[in-house]
């Protein structure tokens, strides 16, 4: 055999153990490095669970028991009793404007004119016609009284004088369309109109509102009829006074349901002396009906509201190892900064107030309420 060919034969087993070692090498390597990751990944995890679990500080109430009224809430806005944007019924210029703007006005006082020259030299001639329509007429009745003249020709006479009688009257209307008189008591808005200017009929010319008294119109929904009727008490704070209430009653209530939205609708009168409310002004409405229950409340930071349920989160324990506990509750009337729970706690319990997004079940609290917020059943709006 030739010398080359056994070198090959010689190196074989050379390079096999060489590669051998290698991949020991690159095992060992390779299990040390994932072995180390395994063990730190579990030290780590052996020192989250037994890390302890951090406190939150939370401020709490206990669930109390109040009398509250029965309350019916709903918005309305306020209508004048008898309210007109004031118009002539004929065209024409106008030739003067005889009141100020935002003035009391009472029943016919005059407040436009338009221009009659035309209309009067008009009723002129047609007086004229009349006065002689009734001189023919009695000469007529005294040729009768002679036998004269026929029956037919008096009665002629007296068809052309009442003919001529009724159409001065006419004209005289015409020119009382012209002029423009306040239907009822009331208060003037801005005139929209001025000096010379050419008005067609229908043309607005001022806005007159009666507002002392005045009416809320608001809907109720119609589980709220057998609890309405006439003379309740209606209480109504607005935008604009936001700081007083506004006392009044009911004295309409509409007869039939609105069967598109279920609803009906309610007027309340209030006398409104001092006017400070006006047509069109948004109103907060309460009405308050029967005798007041008991209910039970909390504050309404107390409770997480959310779509698929209401809850609250129950402080139990002794004080140095306090935890909180989920509960789901039914939720009722508000009432300022309360709101009262029908289902789900019971008196004296206490629940979280704040701090609600850090709270799980079972999460240590501790409390805390010099971060309490407030909570008043009639908070009153603060000094701006």
């Amino acid at each position: 055999m030739p010398k080359q060919s056994m070198h090959k034969q010689q190196g074989k087993p050379s390079v096999t153990r060489r590669m051998i070692v290698m991949l020991l090498i690159a095992g060992v390597i390779f299990g040390g490095v994932f072995g180390w990751k395994w063990f730190s990944t579990m030290m780590m995890n052996q020192y989250f669970d037994n890390m302890p679990e951090p406190t939150v500080a939370v401020s709490a109430t206990r669930a109390e028991r109040d009398r509250w009224p029965r309350e019916i809430r709903a918005v309305g806005s306020f209508k004048a009793t008898n309210g007109v944007n004031l118009t002539t019924e004929l065209g024409g210029i106008v030739r003067s404007l005889e009141f100020e703007n935002g003035a009391y006005v009472e029943t016919g006082d005059v407040l436009a004119r338009l221009d009659v020259d035309a209309d009067e030299a008009e009723l002129s001639s047609l007086e004229a016609a009349r006065d002689l329509a009734e001189s023919e007429r009695d000469r007529l009745r005294r040729l009768r009284e002679q036998n004269s003249v026929s029956a037919s020709e008096l009665d002629q006479a007296e068809s052309r004088f009442r003919q001529a009688s009724a159409e001065v009257e006419a004209q005289r209307a015409r020119i009382d369309q012209k002029i423009l008189r306040a239907p009822f008591d009331g208060y003037l808005g801005i005139r929209r109109v001025d000096l010379g200017e050419y008005i067609g009929p229908g043309t607005p010319i001022v806005p007159l509102h009666a507002i002392a008294p005045i009416f809320l119109n608001f809907t109720l929904p119609e589980r709220h009829l057998p609890n309405i009727e006439e003379g309740a008490e209606v209480n109504v704070t607005t935008d604009a006074w936001p700081d007083e209430r506004f006392e009044g009653r009911v004295t309409s209530v509409e007869g039939s349901i609105n069967d598109q939205t279920r609803s009906f609708l309610v007027q309340a009168t209030f006398e409104n002396a001092d006017m400070r409310l006006r047509p069109g002004m948004f109103a907060s409405v309460v009405i308050r009906w029967g005798e007041p229950r008991e209910v039970l409340m909390v504050p309404q930071t107390a409770v997480s509201f959310n779509p698929y349920g209401n809850s609250v989160y129950v402080i139990q324990g002794e004080e140095d190892e306090l935890t909180v506990e989920r509960r789901l509750v039914q939720t009722g009337q508000r009432r300022g900064d309360m709101v009262a729970v029908t289902d789900g706690l019971e008196a004296g319990d206490r629940v979280a107030t704040s701090g609600l997004l850090k709270l799980g079940n079972g999460t240590r609290v501790e409390i805390n309420n010099e971060i309490r917020p407030e909570s008043e059943l009639d908070p009153e709006p603060a000094d701006g």
